[in-house]
């Protein structure tokens, strides 16, 4: 089971909207049995963001992890979401 992250920069807000916009894709292409869910904010993950298979972060991240980050503005503003979703579906794949 692949362990996806979302997070934001308080792990409320954005982080709740992402996550549950996530998990309704994840049904639909029936991948809720394959990904288990988590939510925080930034600062509570740095150092453990090699735990994630997954992580999709809707606020700036430091530089040194930003290449392990899929961005998930497009779940906040409707544009790009088809790519993104497919980021998310190469890594569950991997």
């Amino acid at each position: 089971m692949k362990k996806m992250l979302i997070m934001c920069g308080t792990g409320v807000a954005t982080s709740t909207i992402v996550t549950n916009k996530v998990k309704d894709w994840l049904k639909e292409k029936g991948y809720e049995n394959d990904v288990k869910l988590y939510q925080s904010k930034v600062a509570d993950e740095m150092n453990r963001i090699d735990d994630y298979d997954i992580i999709v972060s809707t606020t700036v991240v430091p530089d040194k992890i930003k290449d392990k980050i899929i961005m998930g503005l497009p779940l906040l503003t409707g544009m790009g979401t088809e790519e993104m979703y497919q980021e998310i579906e190469a890594k569950i794949k991997e």
